[in-house]
C-alpha cells in the first residue's frame, strides 16, 4: 500500500508527467535518427555494389590495351559492415565513411578521403539514443529526486513522517525507489523500442548496453541521495546537483580532451602528408633508376621486371606511387602510435568519470569508436596490398585487361570487432555506484 501511494503521489505531479513524456518523445526521436543513419549506410552500401560491376565493364571496354591506365582510374569497394547498434550510438560513424573506394595508387593519399557532409551536422552532431540516455537522464533524475526530503521540510510534513514511519531512512528510499522504477520503465519502453525500429538482435552487446544504461540511472539517483543526505533546502539541492551535472558531463570531458591533447599533441598528421606528397610529386624530378632501385628494395619478387627508365613507363609509375607511401611510412607509424597513446589514456581517465566511460562502452559496442574506425583502416591498407601484389605482375607484363575475370573483385566487407568483456565494462559504474552509496551511509543513519 505504502509503494502504491508514493507512485499516485509522483505520478499526480504535472511536471513528472510532462518530463517522462519529454525524455520518451526525445528518445524516440533519438532511434528515428538512429535509424535514418542505418538507412542512409545502407543506401550507399547498395549503391556500391550495383556500381561497382558497371564502372569496371566501363572502363574495361574503355582501356582494354593498357591495364596500367585502367587502374589508375578502376576502383574497388570495402566495405565496413553496418551494425545495428550503431543506430543506438552513433559515435565517430557520422564522419567516418562505412564504403572506401580506392584504387592502387598510394594508399595514405586515399586514407582518410570521406563523404561530403554537411559541415554544421557534423558541428552540432547527431540526437541518438547515448546522448539521450547520458546528457538529459540525469537532468530527469535531478528533477524527480532534488526536493525527496527537502519537499517534507519545507512543507511541515516531516515531523509527522518521523512519528509515524517506522524508519524516516525507508521512508525516503521508498519515494526514491518509485522514481528509479519509473525511469527503468522509459528505458525498457526505449529499448524496446530500438529493438523493433532497429532491428537489434538480442545479443550480449544489446543486452550490455541496457544493463549500462540501468546503472547510469542507479548512479545517478545514488548521487542525489548523497546530496539530498545533507538536509538542505530544495533550491540548495537543485542547484548543487546541476552544477554536478556541468561539471561531469561539459566541463570533465572538455578538460580530459585538453590535457590529452596537450600531452600528445599530433605534429605528425600534417608532417605525414607532407612526406607523402613529397615521396610522390618528388619523384617526377628523380632519377628513375634511384625509384625503381627504392620499389624493388621494397618488392625484391618483382625485380626481374628490369629497369625500364627510357620514357613514359607504368612499372616507374606505381613504383614512384608505391614511394609516396614508403617515404611517409615512419610519420605514418608515429601518428598511427600517438592516436593509440591518446586513446588509451582517453579511456583510462574516462573509467573514473561514468558518463564518458558510459559513452565509450556504447560506442564499443555499437562498433563507431575511434579505436575500430582505425582498425578498419589498418584492415583497408591490407586489401589496398593484396589488390597491388595481384596486379603489379599484370601490368608490368603488360596483360590485357580482358584477360582478368573483373566478376571476382565483389565489394569486399570487413566484420568490425565489437568484443568487450562484461565485467570490465560494467566494472566503472558498478563501482562509482557502490562509492555512492558508501558516501551516504553516514548521513543516511542520521534521517
Amino acid at each position: 500500500m505504502k509503494y502504491r501511494l508514493f507512485l499516485y503521489q509522483c505520478i499526480r505531479s504535472k511536471e513528472v508527467r510532462i518530463s517522462l513524456v519529454l525524455i520518451t518523445v526525445l528518445g524516440l526521436v533519438g532511434i528515428l535518427i538512429g535509424n535514418r543513419h542505418l538507412i542512409q549506410q545502407q543506401e550507399a552500401i547498395a549503391e556500391v555494389k550495383a556500381y561497382q560491376e558497371q564502372h569496371f565493364e566501363r572502363h574495361v571496354t574503355l582501356h582494354n590495351d593498357d591495364l596500367g591506365l585502367l587502374l589508375y582510374y578502376v576502383k574497388f569497394a570495402f566495405i565496413n559492415s553496418s551494425n545495428p547498434l550503431a543506430g543506438l550510438s552513433i559515435g565517430q560513424a557520422d564522419m567516418n565513411p562505412v564504403v572506401k573506394r580506392i584504387t592502387i595508387k598510394t594508399f595514405e593519399a586515399q586514407k582518410y578521403d570521406t563523404d561530403l557532409v554537411n559541415p554544421m551536422n557534423l558541428q552540432s552532431g547527431n540526437l541518438d539514443l547515448s546522448f539521450v540516455l547520458i546528457y538529459l537522464l540525469p537532468l530527469l533524475v535531478i528533477v524527480f529526486t532534488f526536493n525527496a526530503i527537502s519537499e517534507e521540510t519545507e512543507t511541515g510534513t516531516w515531523r509527522l513522517v518521523a512519528i509515524q514511519a517506522q524508519s524516516k531512512l525507508r521512508f525516503v528510499l521508498a519515494k526514491l525507489f518509485i522514481r528509479l522504477l519509473l525511469l527503468f520503465g522509459v528505458l525498457v519502453l526505449l529499448f524496446l523500442i530500438a529493438k523493433v525500429v532497429l532491428d537489434v538482435p538480442f545479443n550480449t552487446h544489446f543486452l550490455l548496453m541496457f544493463i549500462l544504461a540501468l546503472l547510469y540511472v542507479t548512479f545517478w539517483f545514488a548521487l542525489s541521495f548523497f546530496v539530498i543526505g545533507f538536509k538542505k533546502s530544495s533550491g540548495f539541492n537543485a542547484l548543487l546537483l546541476l552544477s554536478i551535472w556541468l561539471v561531469m558531463l561539459i566541463l570533465l570531458p572538455a578538460g580530459i580532451n585538453a590535457y590529452v591533447s596537450s600531452k600528445h599533441p599530433v605534429p605528425e598528421a600534417l608532417s605525414a602528408a607532407i612526406a607523402q606528397r613529397d615521396g610522390y610529386h618528388t619523384k617526377w624530378d628523380t632519377d628513375k633508376l634511384l625509384t625503381i632501385q627504392k620499389f624493388y628494395a621494397h618488392y625484391p619478387q618483382f625485380e626481374a621486371y628490369g629497369y625500364p627508365t627510357d620514357g613514359f613507363n607504368w612499372l616507374w609509375y606505381y613504383a614512384m606511387q608505391q614511394m609516396g607511401d614508403d617515404d611517409s611510412k615512419n610519420e605514418r607509424e608515429a601518428l598511427v602510435n600517438k592516436i593509440k597513446l591518446r586513446e588509451q589514456k582517453s579511456r583510462k581517465m574516462a573509467s573514473m568519470v561514468p558518463n564518458m566511460h558510459l559513452q565509450l562502452a556504447f560506442n564499443q559496442l555499437a562498433g563507431t569508436s575511434l579505436e575500430q574506425h582505425m582498425d578498419f583502416l589498418r584492415a583497408t591498407e591490407a586489401f589496398h596490398e593484396k589488390l597491388r601484389l595481384f596486379f603489379y605482375p599484370k601490368i608490368f607484363e603488360q596483360h590485357k585487361a580482358e584477360s582478368i575475370d573483373w566478376k571476382q573483385f565483389t565489394p569486399t566487407y570487413y566484420q568490425t570487432n565489437t568484443d568487450a568483456k562484461p565485467l570490465w565494462t560494467l566494472l566503472p559504474l558498478l563501482l562509482a555506484t557502490a562509492l555512492m552509496v558508501l558516501l551516504s551511509m553516514p548521513k543516511a543513519r542520521r534521517l
